[in-house]
C-alpha cells in the first residue's frame, strides 16, 4: 500500500546575473520558460532559467532519481546552452520512465526583477507544456537581503508531487 502513496520533492536553483553578457548583443534573460528582453541575463551552463531548473530538480527528487546536477550537470556537454524547458521536459520524461505520474509542480521565483505577475499565465503555460502537467508560478522578493535582494541574481524554489503508477 505504501508504494502507491504520492511522493513530494523540493528543488532549488540560484544563478547570478551574467556580467559579461549584460551588454552583449542578443543578451536576454530566460526565466519560467520565457524570454525577457531588456532584462539582464543570468549566467549558467544552460540558459540559467532558475524556475524551470528548480521545477526539474523537484521532479527528479520526488521520483528518487537524483537531482538536477546528477542528471544534467556541467559534465554533460549536450546540455550546454539548453533551454530550461528542455531540461524540464526531459526530467518529466525520466520521472515517467521511472514509474511515476506527475501531479503538479509549484515554483516560486525569488528576485527583484523581472516582475513575474504581468506574465504569470504565460509562464505557467510554458512550464506546464514542458512538464506535461500543471505548473504554478509565484514570485517574491527577499526584502533587500542576500544576493537576490542586492540584485546580484535570481533564485527559485519548487515543490513537486508525483504518484507511482501501477
Amino acid at each position: 500500500m505504501s508504494g502507491q502513496l504520492p511522493r513530494t520533492g523540493i528543488g532549488v536553483d540560484v544563478h547570478a546575473y551574467d556580467a559579461e553578457a549584460a551588454d552583449g548583443p542578443g543578451a536576454v534573460l530566460h526565466l519560467a520558460g520565457l524570454a525577457w528582453p531588456g532584462e539582464r541575463p543570468l549566467a549558467g551552463h544552460s540558459d540559467a532559467d532558475v524556475a524551470a531548473h528548480a521545477a526539474a530538480d523537484a521532479l527528479l527528487s520526488a521520483a528518487g532519481i537524483g537531482d538536477l546536477g546528477s542528471n544534467f550537470g556541467t559534465a554533460e556537454p549536450q546540455w550546454a546552452g539548453a533551454a530550461g524547458t528542455a531540461l524540464l521536459a526531459e526530467a518529466a520524461r525520466r520521472v515517467r520512465a521511472a514509474g511515476f505520474e506527475i501531479g503538479n509542480v509549484a515554483v516560486q521565483v525569488i528576485g527583484n526583477r523581472p516582475r513575474i505577475g504581468q506574465r504569470r499565465d504565460e509562464a505557467q503555460s510554458a512550464l506546464s507544456a514542458a512538464a506535461g502537467a500543471p505548473v504554478t508560478v509565484s514570485a517574491t522578493t527577499s526584502d533587500g537581503l542576500g544576493l537576490t535582494g542586492r540584485g546580484e541574481g535570481v533564485a527559485a524554489v519548487a515543490t513537486a508531487l508525483v504518484v507511482p503508477v501501477g
